[in-house]
């Protein structure tokens, strides 16, 4: 998993964040089924709030297609969180029809891992 925030300063609003997923396991530790249109967890050292609007361009593993996801901040893992929780933000995707779409493609791909008690970096 690799992440590029093309945004230029940290006041910059809403932020730009490329997220490339290469393999279904990063994908299924990433991923936020329990948000009702569905999102994706984002390790990163930036600060941010929550509700602040991010523009994520998501790629998934054996896709070549980019996904633009304008998500806004769901949850922030500080840096040194309990249980060696990775640092990043929770992004919420809105309920909008790509979305739904979006999150329908993420739950075919993961299939029958979802629900499944293997440790991820979300909830």
């Amino acid at each position: 998993m690799s992440t590029n925030p093309a945004a230029a300063s940290p006041s910059a609003r809403p932020s730009v964040i490329q997220l490339s997923i290469k393999e279904k396991a990063a994908l299924y530790a990433a991923y936020i089924p329990l948000f009702a249109d569905g999102g994706i967890f984002i390790p990163s050292s930036r600060d941010y709030r929550l509700g602040d609007d991010v523009y994520v361009l998501l790629s998934l593993p054996d896709d070549p297609q980019r996904y633009p996801v304008a998500g806004k901040v769901a949850w922030v893992t500080p840096p040194k969180a309990s249980a060696g929780r990775t640092q990043g933000v929770g992004i919420r995707f809105p309920a909008d029809d790509k979305s739904r779409q979006l999150k329908l493609k993420i739950e075919e791909l993961l299939g029958s891992a979802l629900g499944s008690d293997r440790a991820t970096q979300t909830i």
